[in-house]
C-alpha cells in the first residue's frame, strides 16, 4: 500500500505539512486527487451525511464541486495527537444562481499508519455573503499566508470572518 507523507506519529511541523497537503488536494477540486489522501475504507461524518469508502466519497465530492463554483478553502491548525489532526476551516463558493456563500467550522481527521485519512468528522455552518464580502480570493489568501509565515500576524476566526492579531 502506498504511503502518504508525512506519516504518523505527528509533531507540530508534520501536522502542519499534512494540513497543507489536504488543503492543496481540496483546492484542486479534483475528486481523484482528494481521494489519494483517504484510505479505501475512509469514513466521513458531517451532520446528517455519512459516507464510507472511495465510491461514496467520490460521488459526494463530484456533486459538491459541481454545485460549489469558485470553491476556495483555507485550513488553520488547531491541535494534533500522534494519529489525528484537528483544524478550523473557512471556505467560500458561488452557486449556479450567482449567490456567494461562506462556510466555516471544525474538522478532525484520524489517520492510518500509511498517512491516509481513515476518519473525518466535520461541523460546518454555511451562510450567504455578498461578493464584495469575500475574503478568500487569491490575492487575500496570499497576503494572509505571507504574514503568518513571517510571524507578523496570526489569523483568528471570528464568526466566520478572518481577523488579524499581533503575534
Amino acid at each position: 500500500m502506498e504511503q502518504h507523507l508525512p506519516l504518523p506519529p505527528f509533531n507540530l511541523e508534520t501536522a502542519k505539512q499534512k494540513i497543507k497537503s489536504v488543503e492543496n488536494a481540496w483546492n484542486s477540486k479534483n475528486p481523484f486527487e482528494a481521494l489519494l489522501i483517504c484510505s479505501e475504507g475512509s469514513e466521513w461524518y458531517s451532520g446528517n451525511i455519512f459516507l464510507k469508502g472511495h465510491k461514496e466519497i467520490k460521488e459526494f465530492l463530484t456533486a459538491k464541486w459541481k454545485r460549489e463554483v469558485n470553491y476556495k478553502l483555507f485550513l488553520k491548525y488547531w491541535a494534533h495527537t500522534d494519529k489525528s489532526i484537528a483544524v478550523q476551516f473557512i471556505y467560500e463558493y458561488r452557486t449556479a444562481n450567482l449567490m456567494w456563500y461562506r462556510a466555516c467550522g471544525n474538522e478532525t481527521w484520524e489517520f492510518d499508519d500509511n498517512g491516509q485519512i481513515k476518519g473525518r468528522f466535520i461541523r460546518t455552518n454555511d451562510f450567504p455573503i455578498e461578493e464584495d464580502e469575500r475574503q478568500l480570493n487569491e490575492k487575500l489568501v496570499f497576503i494572509y499566508k505571507v504574514l503568518v509565515y513571517f510571524n507578523k500576524s496570526s489569523i483568528v476566526w471570528n464568526r466566520g470572518f478572518l481577523k488579524f492579531s499581533s503575534p
